[in-house]
């Protein structure tokens, strides 16, 4: 009794201990971590920090956002042909293909000149090793049956494996500082200079001077590389030209954007533009701009708000425009295309109903010998005719009532109103051409016919339907090949 006493209160005093200690390391530690929060805190910028950075009155913000906006202009210029060419992961492989080429760089400068960190002797390891990479896909996919894709991300995995082994011997080299390589994997904006300004002035220049010579060229290589080869046109060498450009483009935004996120840096702008256009030469100024205001609006923001990279600012600008253009872009984009199929489906749904209502007409009329009259149909002969619901034939109805096309006489029975019967009768005219073209030159079978007919009658212009008549000389109302079939069978 008297040990389970003792054990008890060796536990309480050794608690008491304890919970004293905790209070003491936290009233040493409160100030610090008070102090670590404030310091932590974020710090919005004042109405002239924004106005500086805006009017661009300090040297470097200048410099920076600059060379940034000139970089999205060239990114967004030679990606355009790089994602037309559906080679969107050749600037992936080719970024990541230089890093090899970076620490490679590094050991040789150590090695030879005592220095490492020469730009231009990085710069140009990695246009080596970059090269190396886009010839290395180039020879798997030429010489195996190994596609694009897969070339692309065995090159990607290599060298970046490689690269970042090199990096890691270059650690351990003796005497070499290897400090800020790095950035050449995330980026370091802040850290470019006026000679960085010159280089991507000139790259950039470059880029604008061969899309234009090469305009044609890059076109039907993008579109139609079957057609190019069969024109004679070098396409082996055009494919090299064009993947010179994006080397030479991702090997001077490694130090600003990074060589991870260069490539969205090549793609995004591209592929923003692409919604709101189809013209080829309108999608390689939008593509620029988008990309040159993506790096002018990330450079300014990481000025203004230091803690934030801005090689990740400037690819989420690029993405958030790139969004903005997915839903509302006036070619491509989400919101138009989705009003578009709405509107088709609206115009289908109208001709459908038009049409078997002129059809269900046109049988009182073979049996009564009148023709044509507007005579009354019920709902449920529309049931009948078409493979409709109750609820979707009271939709059309609604909506031919609300376009005056349909007269809904009462709850069983409706009728064409006068412009209905016009555009009723001009439908199932264009339909039948349709049908007789296909069934008398397309060889296809009159129980076919009209499945085929109702996928295109919609779209059926009227030259192409001055065509249709013209071929088979018909200007009234033809009988349609599969009633007749039925008839016929029906006879039989």
């Amino acid at each position: 009794m008297m040990k389970r006493n003792h054990f008890r209160g060796l536990n309480r005093a050794m608690l008491i201990g304890f919970v004293g200690l905790l209070q003491q390391q936290m009233a040493v530690a409160a100030p610090r971590e008070f102090s670590s929060l404030q310091t932590r805190g974020v710090e919005w910028p004042t109405f002239e920090a924004i106005w500086e950075v805006i009017t661009l009155q300090q040297y470097n913000t200048r410099l920076v956002v600059t060379s940034t906006l000139i970089l999205g202009l060239a990114s967004g210029l030679v990606g355009c042909f790089l994602l037309l060419r559906k080679r969107s992961l050749m600037g992936d492989a080719l970024s990541h293909a230089c890093l090899p080429g970076i620490g490679i760089a590094f050991i040789l400068g150590v090695t030879l000149f005592g220095e490492g960190k020469s730009l231009a002797v990085l710069l140009i390891g990695a246009t080596v090793s970059g090269l190396v990479g886009v010839g290395s896909v180039l020879l798997i996919r030429n010489t195996s049956r190994i596609k694009d894709d897969a070339a692309m991300g065995i090159v990607l995995s290599v060298f970046f494996g490689a690269g970042v082994a090199i990096l890691g011997m270059v650690q351990s080299m003796p005497g070499a500082s290897a400090a800020g390589l790095e950035y050449f994997i995330f980026g370091k904006t802040a850290s470019m200079v006026f000679r960085d300004f010159l280089l991507l002035s000139g790259v950039a220049v470059v880029a604008l001077i061969c899309s234009i010579l090469l305009m044609k060229e890059l076109t039907i290589l993008c579109f139609d590389e079957g057609f190019a080869r069969s024109q004679g046109w070098p396409v082996s060498v055009l494919d090299i030209l064009m993947l010179i450009l994006v080397a030479a483009v991702t090997v001077v935004g490694l130090q600003a954007v990074g060589l991870i996120l260069i490539i969205a840096f090549l793609i995004t702008p591209a592929a923003a533009a692409r919604f709101w256009t189809n013209d080829l030469r309108v999608m390689l100024l939008l593509s620029a701009v988008i990309g040159g205001v993506s790096g002018w609006l990330g450079a300014g923001i990481s000025a203004l708000l230091p803690r934030l990279p801005a090689g990740a600012v400037i690819v989420l600008m690029a993405a958030l425009i790139f969004f903005v253009s997915m839903i509302f872009g006036s070619a491509r984009g989400v919101l138009r295309r989705s009003l578009s199929m709405r509107r088709l489906r609206a115009k289908i749904g109208r001709q459908h109903l038009l049409r078997a209502v002129f059809e269900i007409q046109e049988r009182t009329w073979r049996d009564e010998s009148l023709r044509p009259i507007n005579v009354p149909i019920s709902y449920q002969e529309l049931l009948h005719h078409r493979t409709w619901s109750a609820r979707q034939v009271k939709r059309l109805v609604r909506r031919g009532v609300h376009e005056d096309h349909i007269e809904a006489t009462d709850g069983q029975t409706l009728r064409l109103s006068e412009s209905g019967f016009g555009e009723a009768y001009r439908i199932t005219r264009n339909h039948r051409l349709w049908e007789i073209f296909l069934f008398t030159h397309a060889d296809i079978a009159a129980s076919h016919v009209d499945r085929d007919a109702d996928s295109v009658e919609h779209i059926l212009s009227a030259e192409m339907v001055r065509e249709l008549e013209s071929k088979l000389n018909m200007a009234s109302m033809p009988e349609s090949p599969h009633e007749i079939a039925r008839l016929k069978k029906e006879m039989v």
